[in-house]
């Protein structure tokens, strides 16, 4: 492996941010670690697979979901402005460094959009791992007062972009998991319409008017649709370990494998946007309010593992 600064590591003329290129064959990988470690551009033979929104800069400026970011320390909703867990209260306040609200006013999508804390730790053409220090900064303890390591190893290989999370607990407090991904992904030049999905057996949650679990559930299983005008913002669990979601058209065909760790997903397609999003969580939504999480112990490290495939 080479320096950070060696190998594939350039700063873009317009923008502030390095951005990392991870390369195998024809598929490109771009991650940007100075803006929250975020996923910039997934494509195969220059073509971009993943939804860019409105761009880095508007992420950076406005939390506006993009590409593929990191939610951490918890993935979409929280249910209310603090919660009780691991023997800590904590309060959350409208507007404190990190903190976004959907629609509805409620926190969303954790802590870290855009967080320059990642240190690069290793680095070659098709690999690299980088680190936060979360119990460094101030403003992500007052959030989420359990100090940790968060590391994630990202692969390219075999047109398959894998991320391995590692939650290492540096306190003796545990570590709640809850966190997620949340990757945008397209199929240029095939109208959204007639998009073909495909999810595995699972369990359909219910959701109220905010989008948060009911505790009703109803047995799912495996489905393949065209997409048409059906929209998702839904939410499962019972995710099995090595569950395959596919968005296909148009003669590609994207897979997004729960490889182990991430027991609930969120499927998300607006009707506004050429995107649909499946969400790997390490627990389902408002699960810091709820229960229903793992933790990472003191001395045991916790990982979670996704790929993407194109």
């Amino acid at each position: 492996m080479t320096g950070p600064d060696e190998f594939h590591v350039h700063v873009d003329d317009r923008s502030q941010f390095r951005r990392v290129t991870l390369t195998d064959g024809t598929v490109a990988a771009r991650f940007v670690p100075e803006a929250g470690m975020v996923g910039a551009s997934l494509t195969d033979a220059g073509v971009e697979l993943l939804g860019l929104g409105k761009g880095l800069d508007e992420y950076v400026a406005n939390g506006v979901l993009f590409g593929l970011p990191v939610m951490h320390p918890w993935a979409n909703r929280l249910g209310g402005y603090g919660y009780s867990t691991q023997s800590r209260t904590v309060t959350l306040t409208a507007g404190q460094p990190g903190l976004w609200t959907d629609g509805q006013g409620l926190v969303i999508h954790g802590l870290l959009a855009a967080h320059r804390g990642w240190r690069i730790e290793s680095l070659s053409s098709n690999e690299l791992t980088a680190v936060l220090d979360f119990g460094a900064h101030p403003e992500l303890i007052a959030g989420f007062p359990y100090p940790h390591e968060l590391a994630l190893r990202v692969t390219l290989r075999d047109r398959t972009l894998t991320i391995a999370t590692t939650v290492t607990a540096t306190s003796d407090v545990p570590v709640p998991l809850c966190f997620g991904f949340h990757p945008y992904l397209t199929i240029p030049d095939v109208p959204r319409e007639q998009w073909v999905v495909e999810t595995p057996p699972m369990r359909h949650l219910e959701l109220d008017a905010q989008l948060l679990p009911t505790g009703g559930a109803t047995n799912q299983p495996a489905r393949s649709a065209v997409l048409g005008d059906t929209v998702f913002d839904d939410g499962y669990d019972q995710v099995a370990d090595g569950a395959v979601f596919a968005v296909s058209g148009g003669g590609r065909r994207v897979e997004v494998r729960f490889e182990t760790g991430y027991p609930a997903a969120q499927v998300y397609a607006p009707i506004d946007q050429d995107v649909i999003c499946f969400e790997p969580m390490a627990a389902p939504t408002d699960a810091l309010r709820r229960g229903g999480y793992r933790c990472a112990m003191p001395n045991e490290p916790a990982e979670a593992r996704f790929s993407i495939r194109v």
